[in-house]
């Protein structure tokens, strides 16, 4: 009979900081528990006198999940021990100069300002009509993440003075601005076809399916893929692909890094440079049509 594993002491305490005082999402919560797993099986519970040596041991005997993995892997088991010096536990990180491994820079996809002209223009007929393209409309003014987006609620849309209120990773709030087209047709949704689409029930929620419950993620997921299918974009789009067609767009139109991490809600300003690189590569193919550059001929 396989025995149940029981985290050790001090990775039960740091799984128990990160759930209750970071407030990381349950998937986080357990892509963390997985890697401290790993950590606390191969040494027994013993985590505590570990020197350099061992953690280099540690990270060469798993060396073989994938560059991506081991990075994110040397990173949770890096933050445990920073916890632990922290809560004076330990007085020295033993990960400290371990290096992550290079990893190739991935840009993320996007879609064009053409494209997302034609994806948002949607033949409005129908009450679901009008909320698919509010939805749209909303989650392209914005860059929310699909979570934040199903879960919003009428409250926390505030059409007057042109604002939603967003909780974020980690249950941390912001406040993104929403341009004049979104508003429109938010009002319009919200005035005259909400109400329809909830027949006589009450919801809390913005966003309702014909279930009259909130979107789901797979709803909106499969509306999105329908629209694309019927503008004929034939790309792999997901709602993240909105959410990095924004952040593309605004910083291609002269947008500061920083005001885009905050819309965002990066907390690292490294996530947002991403979209740096991206503009970049963009201009880099761009130039080729300059008339004094050969490689254009």
């Amino acid at each position: 009979m396989i025995e149940e594993y029981v985290p050790s002491e001090y990775v039960s305490k740091y799984l128990d900081y990160l759930k209750y005082e970071r407030k990381l999402s349950d998937n986080t919560l357990a892509s963390y528990s997985n890697d401290l797993k790993d950590l606390d099986i191969y040494f027994n519970g013993k985590l505590l006198n570990n020197s350099y040596k061992d953690m280099t041991k540690y990270f060469d005997n798993i060396n073989n999940i994938g560059s991506r993995s081991l990075a994110h892997h040397i990173t949770v088991v890096n933050s445990f021990y920073n916890f632990l010096v922290r809560e004076k536990v330990i007085d020295n990180n033993p990960c400290l100069n371990i290096l992550l491994p290079k990893l190739p820079q991935k840009l993320p996809n996007y879609l064009t300002e053409e494209e997302i002209n034609k994806l948002l223009d949607i033949n409005l007929v129908t009450p679901y009509d009008y909320r698919n393209k509010a939805m749209l409309e909303l989650l392209y003014a914005t860059g929310l993440r699909i979570s934040e987006l199903v879960n919003l609620k009428i409250t926390d849309i505030d059409l007057h003075n042109c604002f939603v209120r967003v909780f974020g990773k980690g249950k941390k709030e912001r406040i993104v601005p929403i341009g004049d087209v979104a508003i429109k047709y938010l009002n319009i949704y919200i005035g005259s076809y909400r109400d329809k689409i909830l027949k006589d029930k009450i919801s809390d929620y913005l966003f309702i399916s014909n279930s009259l419950k909130n979107i789901s993620r797979q709803g909106f997921f499969k509306i999105l893929k329908n629209e694309c299918k019927r503008c004929g974009i034939d790309k792999n789009v997901s709602p993240h692909v909105l959410r990095h067609s924004f952040a593309t767009h605004m910083l291609s139109h002269g947008a500061d890094l920083r005001v885009i991490q905050e819309l965002l809600g990066h907390e690292d300003i490294s996530t947002t440079q991403i979209y740096a690189h991206l503009v970049n590569e963009k201009l880099k193919q761009d130039y080729q049509y300059h008339p004094r550059n050969r490689r254009g001929r």
